[in-house]
């Protein structure tokens, strides 16, 4: 680094000239800094000097022409290529040039049809004007479409004759690609394929060359591969972080304390791929604490291998997560230690930190200890093996566990249940699916998950785990990275009102708003299934949870301090409270860094969002599991409930599984159909037959598209005939007519002579109009 030169007083400092440009919206020269600062004549020698010095140490950039911006920003007009689509369709796009080691910001690009850009893929190049915004994102306004999507395309390969076509598997792609058979790589129709787009002006449908055969689209491992490449996800780890991996050895006792005659166990699920945590309780011997427990938490101790900077580090920002496939799991850290050396496996030494927690006997806990220690784990259970063993049915490997190690753990969560019950927390009824794979890996069954006590349990020793880390790291004032979840927005809290009405049950949407007020709402339902719905409904109306260093609290939780410290080896947020907690605690010398500190709020924004992206990739990936499990069941009669409706048709959950299917309002019935947006429902003008949110009806699985994991269905009348075959019928007489209704156009009923008045009567003019 070069010396800091000599600057009269009157002129600004170096300081203060890199605060100007850093806070500065876009790239600035040296005109806009000089004017800022009042700086003339020969004053300007000097200006060029320090701005000299700024871009030698690092601090600066230079940007096209004589700009400059501060390290790692972006200039105020860039060129970038669209890397994937968010969960709400919104185009995120990447500078093309970023030779930066940290992340590129994520940019959200504002499409405009004015100036000729109507769609956008994956892999599409545009010049774009960019706005820098608070949290560290940027927004691009689109000057000029530069490049078609060059791909990679995933998508389905279809033979026509001697060529091809691919059909992209992502919703809102609609343009096939035209593959030439010298171009196609012998892939046979059915395949999922990538595909590169070929150079040129397509003015009709884009040519593609087929660079990767994936495999058939029922394959399991192509269902998976569709969500990897459609959202980014990385899923190969370089040489320089195998390398480290490969590098790392087990750990030593030395100053870690010795809980390796302690029988502390795991308890999973049956297909887990990683343990992060194992548990231990006992009762508290304690006179004073009469009734009360001890409960122990270890976690993998990640931070002791991944050390912040390092290769392994870099490469765990970048993924901020592990993302689950129903067959597999892409890790954010390499098998080596995801699976191995991280993982809590029994009858192994291994490196965790630990949290000690006394509870009173109604669950309230008195106090908590952190500890760096080694333990050897007694035994890694499934769920329903510690339900068993607890229930009195205990197989050999929980058969002399079950009095002395599991029992005290139910002991325990009995006490905390109490605590819990009594705090109140977001009590949602929200069934997860199971794929259910054979020996070969397709799909076997689809069903609704089991929820033990076991779960349930486990769960609550994690929250309470959380707690102390962010309570212990907010009484040592040290950076911490909570877990956030705000309270809902009061504007989603009117459509949720609206909606319950319909459902008779109350719910006063002015009144200070606390997780009991919703527990109430659910309390109201009638069954398990309006349960099931007043959940989502519920959860819908919710603040999305983020990542953060601001302690916001968690409304959900129905907690003043909360942070994710228990599952490190699948979260980047949890290896940061590991390091915090290390520094503060004086655990080591692979804390937590002043750079990392410092940076904690931009990491929050970044994580947050491969939050969900992971979200949004498992989700999708389970649709395409259950389309391809149904698609042998096409035009069977199944029982679902309406979870969504729109003027373009009813949504439905499928008992069974939980799928989610779609039926056309063009294929509802014999009617014209009105929809009543406050009602949050569809009536018929000349039948009255209304569909409303949270109606239990029979439906018939009409199509399944196993790319992208959509299914439609036709609402079953008791006739024999189904509302589809009546919307295929119309639509074909039409199209043989060249009446309005014909594929491809809009169709609206004829003004009936019985106009419903009032509302109704605007409603459906409202309806034609849009």
């Amino acid at each position: 680094m070069t010396k800091d030169i000599k600057n009269p007083s009157y002129l600004p400092t170096k300081d203060q000239v890199r605060t100007f440009i850093e806070e500065s919206d876009a790239p600035v020269g040296k005109r806009e800094i000089a004017k800022a600062f009042n700086i003339k004549g020969a004053d300007r020698i000097y200006l060029k000097k320090i701005l000299k010095e700024l871009v030698t140490d690092g601090a600066l950039e230079k940007g096209r022409g004589q700009s400059l911006a501060a390290a790692g920003s972006l200039p105020s007009v860039a060129v970038i290529d669209i890397i994937r689509l968010d969960e709400n369709g919104e185009p995120i796009g990447k500078p093309v040039k970023w030779d930066d080691e940290t992340p590129a910001p994520t940019i959200y690009v504002g499409l405009q049809k004015k100036r000729g850009v109507k769609a956008v893929a994956v892999g599409d190049r545009y010049l774009a004007k960019l706005a820098k915004q608070p949290d560290g994102s940027y927004e691009a306004t689109v000057i000029r479409h530069l490049t078609a999507a060059s791909g990679p395309v995933l998508g389905v390969y279809t033979s026509t004759g001697k060529n091809g076509r691919v059909q992209p598997t992502d919703r809102k792609n609609k343009k096939e690609i035209t593959i030439l058979e010298e171009h196609s790589m012998g892939a046979q129709s059915g395949e999922v394929v990538l595909v590169d787009i070929l150079p040129g002006r397509h003015f009709g449908t884009p040519e593609g060359k087929v660079t990767e055969r994936i495999g058939p689209l029922g394959d399991s491992r192509s269902l998976s591969l569709i969500a990897i490449h459609a959202h980014g996800i990385p899923h190969e780890f370089s040489d320089a972080v195998k390398k480290e991996a490969l590098s790392a050895k087990p750990v030593e006792l030395a100053d870690r304390t010795d809980l390796r005659d302690l029988p502390i166990l795991t308890i999973d699920p049956e297909d887990a791929r990683d343990r992060d945590d194992a548990v231990w309780a006992q009762r508290d011997e304690s006179p004073e604490n009469a009734g009360g427990w001890q409960v122990i938490v270890a976690i993998a101790d990640v931070a002791h291998y991944v050390t912040s900077g390092s290769e392994l580090d870099k490469s765990a920002r970048l993924r901020g997560n592990s993302v689950y496939f129903p067959d597999r799991v892409v890790p954010m850290l390499p098998h080596e230690l995801s699976s191995d050396l991280c993982s809590l496996h029994d009858n192994v030494d291994r490196p965790v930190m630990a949290v000690k927690m006394w509870f009173d006997a109604n669950g309230n806990k008195i106090r908590h200890k952190f500890m760096r220690a080694l333990i050897n784990s007694c035994a890694s259970l499934t769920y329903r093996q510690a339900q068993n063993a607890y229930e009195g049915h205990p197989d050999h490997v929980t058969e002399e566990l079950a009095q002395t190690v599991i029992k005290p753990l139910f002991g325990a969560y009995e006490a905390l249940k109490k605590a819990r019950d009594k705090r109140q927390p977001l009590n949602l009824e929200l069934p997860e699916r199971k794929i259910e794979l054979n020996e070969d890996g397709f799909i076997k069954a689809v069903h609704k998950k089991v929820r033990f006590a076991a779960h349930m349990m486990i769960e609550e020793f994690m929250i309470q785990a959380n707690v102390c880390a962010a309570e212990t790291l907010n009484q040592l004032r040290r950076p911490c990275m909570f877990r956030v979840h705000e309270p809902p927005d009061r504007e989603k809290l009117e459509g949720l009102q609206e909606i319950l009405s319909e459902m008779n049950i109350s719910f006063a949407k002015g009144q200070v708003l606390q997780t009991a007020t919703f527990n109430r709402i659910l309390a109201q339902a009638e069954n398990e299934t309006d349960k099931e719905l007043v959940s989502t409904l519920v959860l819908r109306s919710q603040s999305q949870a983020v990542y953060s260093p601001d302690n916001k609290h968690h409304f959900g939780l129905h907690l003043k301090n909360y942070a994710h410290f228990t599952s490190p080896i699948r979260r980047y947020a949890d290896l940061l409270v590991h390091r915090s907690l290390i520094s503060g605690l004086g655990l080591g010398n692979d804390g937590l860094t002043n750079e990392d500190a410092e940076n904690l709020d931009d990491i929050g924004v970044h994580i947050s969002g491969l939050e969900r992206r992971a979200m949004v990739a498992e989700r999708q990936t389970m649709d395409r599991f259950t389309a391809v499990f149904l698609a042998n069941k096409v035009n069977e009669i199944f029982q679902a409930k309406i979870t969504g409706v729109t003027r373009a048709g009813l949504f439905f959950s499928l008992d069974e599984t939980g799928a989610d299917a779609f039926a056309p309002i063009s294929t509802i019935g014999h009617d014209f159909f009105v929809y009543d947006e406050k009602n949050h429902s569809l009536f018929g003008e000349r039948t009255g037959v209304t569909y409303r949110l949270s109606d239990r009806l029979a439906v018939q699985l009409r199509e399944v598209d196993i790319a992208t994991g959509s299914m439609i269905v036709s609402i079953e009348d008791g006739s024999g005939r189904s509302s589809y075959d009546a919307g295929a019928r119309r639509r074909k007489r039409n199209a043989a007519s060249g009446k309005p209704g014909a594929p491809g156009k809009k169709s609206f009923s004829k003004k009936k002579k019985t106009m419903p008045k009032g509302k109704k009567r605007a409603a459906a003019k409202k309806a034609r109009n849009t």
